[in-house]
């Protein structure tokens, strides 16, 4: 396993405080789809095809919490898992690296989204700018040399 570089590190710290975040708030949505466990009024949902939080904590918990869970052990982990190989668009890459890319991008897709849809709080813009630290650090040359495959 080769030596992983500063970047790595902090794009891990990134992903596993967001994947924190997102399990602990989506498992409490799951929960209390009233959405009062966390402080969610149920009235952000009007104009939504939601009724509840249950929905939106499933994705949360799913793709965010256990997403990024998953691609911070895979960086620094480096398993040979064949898996989430197939997932991988770009085959040249280590399966982790391209997951790391797929997680900046889903963090403001999520935004945006929940932007458009629901009012405006406080962790919009912290999360928003996570996800474009993420894209960037991740994108970075050096970073992408480390993580392709017999480099």
């Amino acid at each position: 396993m080769k030596r992983h570089l500063p970047e790595t590190y902090l794009i891990c710290a990134l992903l596993f405080l967001t994947s924190l975040n997102a399990l602990i708030a989506g498992a409490g949505l799951l929960i209390f789809s009233d959405g009062k466990w966390i402080g969610l009024p149920l009235s952000w949902l009007d104009g939504t095809p939601f009724r509840s939080f249950r929905i939106p904590g499933l994705l949360l918990f799913t793709f965010i919490g256990l997403g990024c869970l998953l691609t911070t052990i895979g960086l620094l982990v480096q398993p040979a898992w064949q898996w989430p190989q197939r997932l991988n668009i770009y085959k040249n890459k280590f399966w982790a690296w391209t997951f790391s890319v797929y997680c900046g991008i889903m963090l403001c897709v999520w935004i945006i989204v929940q932007q458009l849809l629901t009012n405006y709080f406080v962790l919009q813009p912290i999360i928003s700018a996570v996800g474009m630290l993420v894209l960037i650090l991740t994108l970075l040359p050096r970073v992408q040399s480390h993580y392709t495959k017999n480099s």
